[in-house]
Parts: C-alpha cells; structure tokens; sequence
C-alpha cells in the first residue's frame, strides 16, 4: 500500500516527534513545540496559494462558556496547544453562543492573533443586519481582519456575497466562504461554486458520512475551492461505534494510533480536503487530533480499506 521509501520518511518524522518527547520529559517542551511545528501537514489555499494545517479547530458548544477563570481555563490550553502544535485555523459563527467572544479574549489574552487563521460566519437575513452581525464579530474577535468569513447554510447568501465581496476588495475578510453542514444542501453548494464567486466551502465530511466525495469535493477541487470539513466525527457518533474496540494494527502503516486519529487522517488524506476543524474542549484531545496532522497519510487503497473497515463496526 506505501512505498518503502514513503514508509521510511514516516518513520524518521515519528522518530523525531518521539526524540522531542524525550526532550519533554527533560523540561525541553519547546523541542517538541519546533518538532511538531516542522512537521505539520500543509494545504494550500486554491485562490492564493497560502498553506494552512489540516488539522484545525471547531468551537461549536465547546467555546460557549461563561467569563469564569476555570470556565475558561482548559479552553486556554486548547488554543495554546493548537498553535503550539503547528495549527492555526480558529472556525466560529454567531450561531455559536459566546464562543467567538471566547475565542477573541483568549487569543487576546495568549496575544495568539498573528497565529491564527480566524474564520467565523455571517447567520441572518438582510444587508444592514449581516452587517451588524458582521461587525459585531470583528468586535468580539478582537481582529480588524477576519480570514475567512463564511455564510452559514447559505442563509440569504445573494445578499451577504455583495457584501463580502466588497470587503474582501477592502481587506477587510481576506477569503469568503460558503457552508452547510447536511448533504441536502449539496445541489445548492455545487451551483454556487460553479459561480467562482467564493474560495472556500465548508460541509459536513467524515468516514460515517462520504456523500460529498462524489459531488461536492470533485466539483470543489476543479473549481480551485478549498474544502473545510466540518463534523469529522459525525457528531461524536463514530466513537460510540469504536468504543472498547483498539485501532487496527495496520493503522502504524499511516502513523495513527488513536480513533480520532483514524477518522481524521481519513478526511484530510483526500486530495479535495483542506482543513478538518473537530471541536474540542480538551486539551489532551485537542494534542491527539493534531497528530492527525503530521507523519503520514493513507493513500487511495488504503482509504477504500478504512472505509469498509468503518462501515462493519
């Protein structure tokens, strides 16, 4: 299924994450932080060539918290372990509670900002209060420059795309996006990327949900559209499925040795993908998820193995 060549270059980045552990263990976390920082699977952005980690972060109820200390604190750890680990992509919306004010006072207060690569949504009808919300969010996020700002679930999208566009010319959002997170709506996804109005579209993707691999994805990567998955774990569905049960042996050929690594490694090995965002507010699986991010990825066969291995859990 690999290379022996492939197979030997994973070992080697492996080795060096391990060497870095080492280095930990002796109060060096720094080493690890560089290690992994290195190693961090990129994709580039179609529209601009920009690379961003695969693996990022999703902030939905995990981020909506009060203003409590230790309310706050594990989500501090989450968003300093994502940076540390090489990651950068931060996604939000209002729909989301208070999870973008959260989000833009931990940045602010870890002075993470020139980190991440902050993308939140527009949920609303109408030009002046899109606008509202909008400005709203830059409010929240503490940033004068959003990266990505998406409509969510195409809620009057004609409306928000003018505006959008407008201050993308600006430089106020630097990319604009489409989402959804149902396969419903892919009919509607796949006519308005054809329009080549938006560089980014983010659906729901995951190994228990694969539709998209035969609309939305093929279409987005002709189109030059990057893809941020949403939902990689199918709500959390996929690890009831699993629960009890070990990671297959055959996994080490990819470098995955944990279940979120398993399903994550799956999304983001598509040659469409580039981004997968899970929720988290656990530190520990916060630094499990990055790892999907680094050694090596499956390839066509081997993707097809886990799929049907998936489907007879």
């Amino acid at each position: 299924m690999m290379g022996s060549v492939a197979m030997t270059a994973r070992r080697s980045v492996l080795k060096g994450i391990a060497g870095a552990g080492v280095l930990i263990a002796a109060g060096h976390s720094d080493a690890r932080e560089r290690s992994i920082n290195d190693t961090a699977i990129k994709r580039a952005i179609p529209a601009s060539g920009e690379q961003i980690p695969v693996i990022g972060l999703g902030t939905y109820q995990a981020f909506d918290v009060g203003n409590g200390a230790s309310e706050r604190a594990s989500l501090k750890e989450v968003l300093q372990g994502l940076t540390d680990s090489g990651g950068s992509v931060v996604d939000s919306s209002p729909m989301y509670g208070r999870a973008e004010e959260v989000v833009g006072d931990l940045s602010a207060e870890l002075a993470l900002r020139p980190s991440l690569f902050l993308a939140t949504k527009v949920w609303t009808s109408g030009r002046d209060a899109g606008v509202r919300q909008m400005e709203e969010s830059f409010r929240l996020l503490k940033t004068q420059t959003i990266d990505l700002m998406q409509i969510h679930n195409l809620v009057d999208w004609k409306t928000h795309t003018t505006t959008l566009r407008q201050w993308k010319q600006e430089g106020r959002v630097r990319y604009i996006g489409i989402t959804h997170y149902h396969e419903g709506a892919y009919d509607e996804l796949m006519r308005l990327i054809k329009t080549r109005q938006y560089d980014f579209v983010q659906l729901n993707y995951s190994i228990a949900e694969r539709d998209a691999e035969s609309s939305v994805l093929p279409l987005a990567r002709e189109m030059g559209v990057a893809v941020i998955a949403n939902r990689p774990f199918a709500k959390a569905s996929l690890f009831s499925r699993v629960r009890g049960k070990q990671v297959p042996e055959w996994a080490q050929e990819f470098d995955c040795s944990s279940w979120a690594q398993f399903f994550l490694k799956y999304i983001v090995s598509h040659p469409a993908l580039t981004c997968a965002i899970p929720a988290t507010s656990n530190p520990k699986h916060m630094t499990d998820n990055m790892m999907a991010g680094v050694g090596g990825l499956p390839d066509a066969e081997t993707r097809h193995r886990m799929a049907k291995y998936a489907d007879e859990l």
